[in-house]
Order: C-alpha cells, then sequence, then structure tokens
C-alpha cells in the first residue's frame, strides 16, 4: 500500500476528513443538506441576479472601482453533480479585494438532471453577460474554477476559443477534473485521497457526460488545443486529478499555450477550502492571484 505522507499543515485535516463522500445513496441528502447551509442569507457586498437566460449568477465587486476594470467568473466544484456558487462567497470576496476586480460566480444546472453541454452553455451565458457590463473591460476578462468547475472552466475557454465572440485573459484551472479517462486506471486508489475517489469519480463523470460524445465534452480529449489563453494549473501530489493536470498542462504547453503549474507536495484534493488560513494555502491563492494580476495588465494583454 502506498505511504501517506501530508503536508504538516495538512495532516490534523486529512486525519478528519472521508476518503469519499459523494455516491448515489448519499447525494440527495448532501444536496438537501448544502442549500440549507448555503442558501441561509446573502453576506455583505453580495448581488444575486438572474440572467434573461435563466441563470443565477453572483456577483461581488471591488471596492472603491471606477471606469472599466478586470473581471474573474468564477465556477464552483462539485463533482458536477453538486454545489453552488454561494459556496465560495468568502473565496470570491478574497479575488475581488486582491484583484480589484468584478468577480461573478454562476450557479450553473447540476447533472444529472441536466448532464453536458448545458453546464458549460450555463457558464457561457453568464460569461457573456459579464465581459459587457459597464464597469468590466472586455478585454481584461479571466475564467476560473475548482475541481469540477476547473473543467468547466477549461471546457469554456475551448468553446469561448471556438465560438470567436470573447477574448479570454487567462483561465484558471484549480485541481480541475478534466479527464474522464482517469476512471478507466486501477492503479489510483491511493490511502492519502481525500473527498474524491475513484468511486465518486465514475459516478461524476457518468452523470455529466450522459450520452454525450467525451471527444467533444471533455476538455481533455480534445485535439487541438492551440489559441487558448494563458493557464494556471494547480494541484496536490495527493490529488485523484494530480496526473491528469499535469498531462493536460503539458498538453498546453505543447501547444504554445502559457500553463503556469504548481504542484504542492503532500496536498489532498480541496485542501485549501478545508485549510484556508494554513501558509500552503495562501502561498496556492496568492499563486493564482500573481498569474491573473499579470493577466489584467493591460501591457500584457
Amino acid at each position: 500500500m502506498p505511504s501517506i505522507e501530508f503536508h504538516p499543515e495538512l495532516r490534523r485535516s486529512a486525519r478528519l476528513l472521508p476518503r469519499e463522500m459523494i455516491t448515489p445513496l448519499t447525494l440527495p441528502f448532501i444536496r438537501a443538506a448544502s442549500r440549507l447551509m448555503w442558501r441561509g442569507g446573502h453576506p455583505d457586498g453580495v448581488e444575486v441576479l438572474t440572467l434573461s437566460s435563466g441563470v443565477e449568477v453572483r456577483l461581488y465587486r471591488p471596492a472603491g472601482g471606477a471606469g472599466r476594470g478586470p473581471a474573474l467568473l468564477w465556477i464552483h466544484g462539485g463533482g458536477y453533480i453538486l454545489g453552488d456558487a454561494a459556496q465560495d462567497d468568502v473565496l470570491c470576496q478574497r479575488y475581488a479585494r486582491k484583484l480589484g476586480a468584478t468577480v461573478a460566480s454562476v450557479n450553473y444546472r447540476l447533472a444529472p438532471e441536466h448532464p453536458y453541454p448545458a453546464p458549460v452553455e450555463d457558464c457561457y451565458s453568464a460569461l457573456a453577460w459579464l465581459s459587457t457590463l459597464p464597469s468590466v473591460d472586455p478585454a481584461r476578462v479571466a475564467i476560473g474554477g475548482a475541481s469540477a468547475g476547473g473543467g468547466l472552466a477549461a471546457a469554456l475557454a475551448l468553446l469561448t476559443r471556438d465560438r470567436g465572440q470573447i477574448e479570454l485573459a487567462a483561465q484558471l484551472l484549480v485541481y480541475p477534473m478534466i479527464d474522464d479517462r482517469t476512471v478507466l486506471r486501477t492503479d489510483l486508489d491511493h490511502p492519502g485521497h481525500r473527498l474524491w475517489n475513484q468511486s465518486s469519480n465514475r459516478f461524476g463523470w457518468r452523470a455529466y457526460l450522459g450520452g454525450a460524445d467525451p471527444d467533444v465534452a471533455v476538455p481533455a480529449r480534445r485535439a487541438d488545443l492551440a489559441g487558448l489563453p494563458p493557464a494556471w494549473i494547480g494541484v496536490g501530489t495527493l490529488d485523484l486529478f494530480h496526473d491528469e493536470d499535469l498531462a493536460y498542462a503539458e498538453r498546453l504547453q505543447a501547444a504554445g499555450v502559457p500553463c503556469e503549474v504548481m504542484v504542492v507536495e503532500g496536498a489532498f484534493h480541496g485542501f485549501d477550502g478545508i485549510a484556508p488560513k494554513a501558509e500552503v494555502s495562501r502561498s496556492f491563492f496568492n499563486s493564482q492571484c500573481a498569474v491573473l494580476k499579470t493577466a489584467f495588465t493591460p501591457s500584457a494583454a
């Protein structure tokens, strides 16, 4: 059995976390509990809007903004089957403060009730709306997400490139769920995995893909990655998605797409959300912001 060497700052949290949370049996109960937790109200400074497309977004504006500024469309995680934009209120407010950017978090429809392409189309609808806000400079719009949200951000970058209507400044892929072929591997049953394992992964991908062609729906299966916006990919060594994320980063670089990679030794999936005050989590967040600040610099556009 592989040894477990958690990052020193994450060991305590790791001991308390399950290897798997989401199954077909637990999903309805976790969704119900999540709705109670995340829908209790709107924190100060959060605007909740419903677009003409029917998509709900949560908007976070920077303090003292004047004129047109940068923007980030954020996409929450949850294995394509769970989650709510409200779960990332604190994170999105941090991005808005740190970057001086308008941040919008999209409440996309979830699988299996709404498989591909519904979730990514919801994200595109929110992106199109965000890029036309009077307070947003359309030349400085980035997208990002974590886990399944990172997978959707990668899919959205491809969709946006193919449609040619919006120019993206960057894509932020935080331990993205990006390759369904990982479920075929038999060597990834690692005792260091937390929150999301191969069983959950099979369920999530099956629900999201439905009857879709994976060569179209799955970012890592797309043959042509040229012309995509600069990327940042971050993942821990004890994350189920570690190998697929690094493989995608290599393919982006081979296609001529600038891609910065941050690998965190001993970090499990979602570690920065579980232990946001740990120095390793702060460094992870600061690396993301550094890349976005560069992308948002007018001379770099």
